[in-house]
């Protein structure tokens, strides 16, 4: 995890690390040579990367996946707020991190160790950095999404190829697309079973007469003892590790 805190430091930092070397004073600082107006810029842009960096890291990796299977088999044992919403994040966090660790020891090795030892420059070592997350997304996006914002770029007269490569215009969007619609897949399985045992139970009371019980409060308890019965949480995120390639 601290691995993954300084890769992210990096990343956001290492684009202006060769501008800030050439400022006469430290980077919070007003410069003494009059240039007010590009310190500003250059200063509100880096707290603007430093902001949204998280964001960007979380949706070029298996997160979004991971939260939304979690927060469907939450609905659909009609637990409210069972578990919390800091657990469930919390627990996709780390399941991303161990997902992700291949591709970050990559970014870390061929960029981060370059730069701080001072053998890559800034703009080598993020292009080193990115590289490992790109062949991740291209892995793990189906060709279908990709294909979609491909043929939109070209409509637009956009590049999608860059360095012989595709664009991560392209590429980032197709992936989180393609992670939206795996993960809506996977809930949709896990949720499946647990709907069959609320109409088995609605069923039941309606058959007993017992229009006034809500069906809920009685499937509750077989629901969770279902999912405990199969150790569900095991099956569940086994499953979904190994759904990365």
């Amino acid at each position: 995890m601290i691995r993954f805190l300084l890769l992210l430091a990096v990343m956001t930092m290492a684009p202006g690390l060769a501008a800030a070397q050439q400022l006469p004073t430290d980077l919070l600082n007003a410069p003494i040579d009059g240039s007010v107006a590009a310190w500003i810029i250059r200063t509100f842009g880096l707290l603007t990367v430093l902001s949204v960096a998280p964001g960007i890291l979380i949706m070029v990796t298996s997160f979004p996946r991971f939260v939304i299977a979690f927060s469907i088999l939450r609905s659909g044992m009609g637990l409210a707020s069972t578990p919390s919403n800091m657990i469930l994040t919390s627990m996709a966090l780390f399941m991303t991190f161990y997902v992700m660790a291949p591709t970050m020891d990559r970014a870390w090795t061929d960029g981060v160790q370059p730069l701080l030892e001072n053998r890559m420059s800034e703009a080598d070592s993020v292009k080193a950095i990115a590289e490992p997350f790109r062949t991740f997304m291209a892995a793990n996006t189906r060709d279908k999404d990709l294909k979609l914002f491909v043929d939109i770029a070209n409509e637009r007269g956009q590049a999608t190829i860059s360095d012989d490569k595709i664009d991560y215009r392209v590429l980032v969007p197709a992936f989180m697309l393609s992670e939206i619609r795996r993960g809506f897949e996977i809930g949709f399985l896990i949720i499946l079973p647990f709907l069959v045992i609320d109409m088995i139970v609605a069923t039941i009371t309606m058959a007993m007469g017992m229009m006034m019980l809500p069906p809920t409060s009685i499937s509750l308890p077989f629901k969770i003892l279902f999912f405990v019965l199969i150790d569900g949480w095991n099956l569940l995120v086994g499953s979904l590790v190994r759904s990365f390639s």
